[in-house]
């Protein structure tokens, strides 16, 4: 199976890269499956039902979320039916949406996403550990999932990596979502899943994280209240990993960096462009 994570999309740069480039790709690398983190999309902070679908209708098959899950508070009613659209698992007991979902890749598989985020630095959730081992323990792969996506929400590498090692050979990929700069520690662990500490953005990267430079400069040197974060306006670059799955083991065969549009040096599966 050859599946597609892509990083955070911030605002408009992110999106018009989704939509012009993703239509393309799924096609040029016969794609089964594509998992985008949509966190950021509208106007850098949450996700509308508008843009969920825009995603959906340009080759996704699920998108998922973060810490700014209902920064768009429609995305609390939406939510519950989109059954595509998944926010961490580790909400408490009650919140609307889902943490996983399953969804059937363009080959037949069965693919579990579970979507979880980081308490290092972050808003203090659920243990994201105990809500992936209870994700896995209902959808294992191998007897109930064909691969399994795990999107870690997070801001701090340690506990992203603590969480690949945590579910080694159990998961077909782990991915690091949130703070928005690719990483170059793309690799296959021990037992077989294939990790990355963060997919990095899609999005303007003539930026401060995708946003406008000049207001957070300001705000390093004047901490004082200013102006509102605005998503900068220039042109985007498609970010994320790239993953060759086994369909007998569901673990990773190979993996690749994806980098594709200006600032950032370019990286994609070389063995998916030679057919």
């Amino acid at each position: 199976m050859r599946f597609l994570f892509l990083g955070d999309v911030v605002g408009r740069p992110g999106r018009i890269a989704v939509q012009e480039r993703l239509p393309g790709l799924r096609e040029r690398w016969k794609l089964d499956c594509v998992v985008i983190n949509g966190e950021n999309s509208a106007g850098g902070f949450g996700i509308t039902e508008a843009i969920c679908d825009e995603f959906l209708a340009a080759g996704a098959d699920a998108v998922t979320l973060g810490n700014h899950s209902w920064d768009q508070r429609e995305a609390l009613v939406f939510i519950e039916r989109q059954p595509a659209l998944v926010r961490p698992a580790n909400y408490p007991p009650g919140t609307p949406g889902r943490g996983a979902t399953v969804i059937e890749a363009r080959n037949g598989a069965r693919v579990l996403v579970v979507n979880v985020m980081g308490r290092l630095f972050m808003d203090p959730l659920d243990d994201p550990f105990a809500a992936v081992e209870r994700e896995l323990a209902a959808c294992p792969l191998r007897e109930v999932a064909d691969a399994v996506i795990i999107d870690v929400h997070a801001e701090a590498t340690s506990e992203k990596q603590a969480m690949a090692y945590f579910v080694d050979g159990r998961a077909s990929l782990v991915v690091g979502t949130h703070t928005h700069a690719p990483t170059a520690d793309t690799r296959i662990l021990p037992g077989g899943t294939a990790y990355q500490s963060d997919a990095g953005m899609c999005g303007d990267y003539d930026s401060v994280l995708g946003m406008h430079r000049e207001e957070p400069v300001r705000r390093f040197l004047q901490k004082v209240p200013g102006a509102r974060l605005e998503p900068a306006t220039g042109p985007g670059t498609l970010s994320g990993v790239a993953v060759d799955i086994d369909d007998a083991t569901g673990l990773a065969r190979a993996v690749w960096a994806v980098r594709l549009g200006p600032h950032l040096s370019e990286a994609m599966p070389e063995a998916w462009e030679r057919g």
